[in-house]
Order: structure tokens, then sequence, then C-alpha cells
């Protein structure tokens, strides 16, 4: 039952105005909008809740991650139908993001459970060093405090109200206050229910999580403003990121601003790999480029190939497998609007053919299909921008020095991918400096959109991919953004953390 209110510290509180969700499908519900009011009452519990809730025992921190992962299965139908109502994806995709965002609170908590993320480290006193003696130093990383997430459009699930940012931060310590986005604020309010019977059948202090919905820019600007607030983890636009990060680093303190804005996660066909194999990378890349209507940011949107007739061949491939392809539905009436915008402007620059074209309306998005040259993709940066949706461009260029050229010029990537057989390996170690200096991650003979919930990956890049390069927003690793290391010098054994005994 969805109740449309906002959760605040335990309670579910109603706002002074209200909006209504824009569901593809299925009735429109009317939501609570949030203010900066709530969010400093939401910050104010989280502050109170830190002390507690980050002396908590690893295991306790653990019990709860799984109890969280518990409860969304309870709810587990519930959850699929409004997602799909409110973003038009499918049952099957719903119900796979729903293991994602269950499996990750079960894997933080295997993990935290573990240790091996305090990164405990001892410098044993040496009294009798000459010519000074050392003291005694133990590290081990502590729980920054209170932390924001705003919910992602693309991931009703995985990467919203208890996604990857949110099992993160609850892993390392720290309370949550998330901002649930417009796109499907039932679906995080039934997340949020689950998040609430948690913290009640833990015990723990009602400030571990708020949830705060709706509103515009005055609630996300209140939110990464506020003086509690340590740490900012967002999913989204270029623009609306950058915009978040500036008040971050603005603030009378600054703080991290772990923002995750996109890329055109680019594809390196070589010459061995495309004249074995140009037919099925043809196909392959265009059943990746339109998974989920396009809408990852993950997305390989540009494929690089030596002209030739191999290069035909690949072109081919791919514009028949496109023209299989029927339209789907996109998130949201503004996400169509640009995929729109998007096309539009492929279509009007200089030296850029259109393979596949379409007529878009309303939600709904086709593929779009650009061919270009090497020498036009570098003049001109509007071609490297990523179209959020089923787009892709196809880049010609004259050998595999051209190739390197491009690499070179790259913004930064959340991927790159090598397609590569053996007789490519020498001119792909030229390239693999390149690649591995512009992305987080560097893919061989697949497609970037699948991305592993697991220990060793990145998802995150150079700027614009990430707004820190050093971190990542998937896998086990995310749990260090919310963490700060502390020495301690000579502290005696009965004053340092459990943890450090």
């Amino acid at each position: 039952m969805l109740t449309g209110k906002h959760l605040i510290a335990g309670e579910w509180v109603a706002g002074e105005r209200t909006f209504k969700s824009e569901p593809s499908s299925g009735d429109a519900h009317e939501f609570a909008v949030g203010s900066p009011a709530l969010v400093d009452r939401a910050a104010q519990a989280a502050e109170e809740a830190f002390w507690s809730y980050s002396a908590l025992s690893r295991s306790e921190r653990a019990a709860f991650l799984r109890t969280i992962a518990e409860e969304i299965d309870k709810l587990g139908d519930e959850i699929t139908q409004i997602g799909v109502e409110e973003t038009g994806l499918p049952q099957a995709r719903l119900i796979g993001e729903r293991g994602r965002t269950t499996g990750q609170l079960k894997l933080f908590a295997d993990h935290i459970e573990k240790g091996d993320f305090l990164d405990r480290r001892h410098d044993v006193a040496l009294p009798d060093r000459q010519p000074l003696p050392r003291p005694d130093i133990k590290l081990i990383q502590q729980p920054i405090g209170p932390v924001a997430v705003f919910g992602a459009s693309n991931f009703p699930l995985a990467f919203s109200t208890a996604g990857g940012d949110t099992a993160s931060a609850l892993a390392a310590g720290c309370p949550v206050v998330v901002k649930g986005h417009s796109a499907h604020p039932g679906t995080a309010e039934l997340v949020a229910q689950a998040i609430d019977k948690s913290i009640k059948k833990h015990k723990l202090h009602p400030g571990v999580f708020s949830l705060i919905q709706g509103g515009k820019r005055d609630v996300g600007e209140a939110l990464v403003l506020h003086p509690l607030i340590k740490a900012v983890g967002f999913t989204g636009s270029l623009a609306g990121g950058r915009a978040l990060f500036n008040l971050c680093a603005a603030r009378p303190e600054p703080i991290p601003f772990f923002g995750e804005l996109g890329s055109v996660n680019p594809m390196f066909v070589m010459p061995a790999a495309v004249k074995a194999r140009g037919e099925a990378i043809g196909k392959g890349w265009a059943g990746s480029l339109t998974m989920g209507a396009g809408q990852f940011c993950t997305n390989p949107g540009v494929a690089i190939v030596v002209d030739g007739p191999e290069a035909e061949t690949f072109k081919a491939s791919a514009v028949a497998a496109l023209g299989e392809i029927a339209p789907q539905t996109m998130l949201t009436d503004g996400i169509a609007d640009a995929y729109r915008s998007g096309a539009q402007r492929m279509q009007s620059s200089e030296g850029v053919t259109e393979l596949v074209g379409t007529a878009c309306n309303t939600r709904s998005a086709a593929p779009y299909l650009f061919e270009t040259t090497g020498e036009a993709f570098l003049a001109n940066d509007d071609l490297s921008e990523e179209v959020f949706g089923p787009l892709g461009v196809i880049v010609k260029v004259g050998d595999v020095s051209e190739m390197e050229a491009i690499a070179k010029n790259l913004h930064g990537q959340l991927t790159c991918t090598l397609h590569v057989d053996a007789g490519d390996y020498a001119d792909a170690r030229k390239l693999m400096p390149i690649l591995q200096r512009k992305a987080g991650r560097v893919l061989a003979n697949g497609f970037s959109t699948g991305v592993e919930v697991s220990e060793a990956m990145v998802h995150g890049g150079p700027y614009p991919a990430s707004t820190n390069f050093g971190a990542t927003s998937v896998g086990t690793m995310a749990i260090r953004r919310f963490l700060r290391p502390v020495s301690y010098q000579n502290i005696p054994a009965e004053l340092l953390p459990a943890d450090l005994g």
C-alpha cells in the first residue's frame, strides 16, 4: 500500500504540496513534495543516528543489510508491478534488477564481515630507534557521517533507494538521506518501507534512513549544502551532476561528490577481429546498443573501425539488426525529448550520414545509427557527447594510427572496449596504455552494458564519466567512498576501536 508520503526518521510525513506520478501505464498516484525543511529534519536525525549506528559491530551491520534484502524480496511482486507501470521497463528487467539490488546488499554484508575494507595497518613501536624512537601507530578506516543519495532515473532499484550508493554507505556505517527520483516514486516508497521495517526489526535509531520524494532544485541544493551531510552519491546527467558537484565544492566545508555522469563507451574494432567476426560483432553491438532502450550509462554508443570491405560487413550487420528492433518505451517524457534532440544534433552535424532513422514520438524510441569519418569525429566534440538512448555512431578511420589519435582525444569514459584477435595484439598493445588512462574499465571481445557487482569491478572513470576517478559506484570497493583513515598513536588498547583490538 502506497502512502504517498516521505519517510523521515521512522515517520511517514505528508507535505504541503503534492505531485502526480507519470506512469507509462496504469494509474497515476499522488506523492508529497519535498522541501528544505524536511531535508533539515532528515539530516538532523541522520546525525543523531550516526553515533549509535557507526558504533555497531560489523556483524550487526551485516545482519541489517541482509534483512533489508529479505524485506525487499517480500515486497517483490508489488515492487515489480509498480516499477513496470512507472518506468515502462519489462517485468523481467525489474525482477532481474531486484535480484541485483538484494544481491549487492548481501555481498556488502559478506564483505564487511571479513574486515578487509578496514585496511588495518600497524607500525610497531621502536623505542630504541636512533636518532629518534618510533611511536606505536595503528590505522583503520572510519565512517564519515551522514550521506546524501540521489536516486537514478534509469535504475529504479539498483541505483536508487536501496541501490549501490545507499547499500555501500550503510555498509560503511553511515546513515543515508535519499532524494527519490520523480520517475519512479512508488517504487522508491515500497523499497523505503522495506528499509523502515528492517530498522525497526533491528531496533536501530530511525534516523539511519530517510526518503524525501519530489521537489525541484531547492530540495537537491538543500541536501548537498546541509552542513551535517558529509558526502553525496549521484547518478545522472552531466549538467545536473556538475551543478551539484560545484555546490559541494563551494560549501564552507567542502565535501566529496561521487557523481557518475555517463559516457559514450567507445568500441575499437581491430582489423583482424572485424575481418574474422565483423558480422557477429555488428549484430552483437546492435543488441547491446538497444538493450533497455539504450538507457544505460554503459551503452556502447561509438564504434571505431578501419575503413574497408570488412567495415562494410560490420556496418551492414548492425543496420540489419537495428532494423528489426521495435520501438521501446523510455523512462520519462523528458528523457524521450532529450533523445530526439540528440538525434537531431547528429543529423545536423557536418560529415555525418544517417544509416538508420526513425520517427520517434511521445515516450517511444526506435534506434538511430550514424556514420562519420575519423577526421570529422576529431573535429567535432558534439559527436563524442552521450545521447541517452539507442543511438550509435560508426567512425571509419584510415588506419590504426588514426584509432590511436581518436583514443587520445577521448574525454574520460566509464568503459572502453577492444574487439581483438591474436593478429591484432601488436596494435592493441599500443592502444592499451591510452584506454586504461581514459576509462575505469577496459573490456575485450564483449559489450559494456553488463556491469558485474563484484570485488574487482570499477564503475567510474576520469571526468566527465565520474567526478572522482579514484572511486567506483559498483562493487565492494564502493564502500571505501564513505570511509576515511584515522591513525591512533600510542593509544591504550582499552581505548582503541573494537576492530583494532
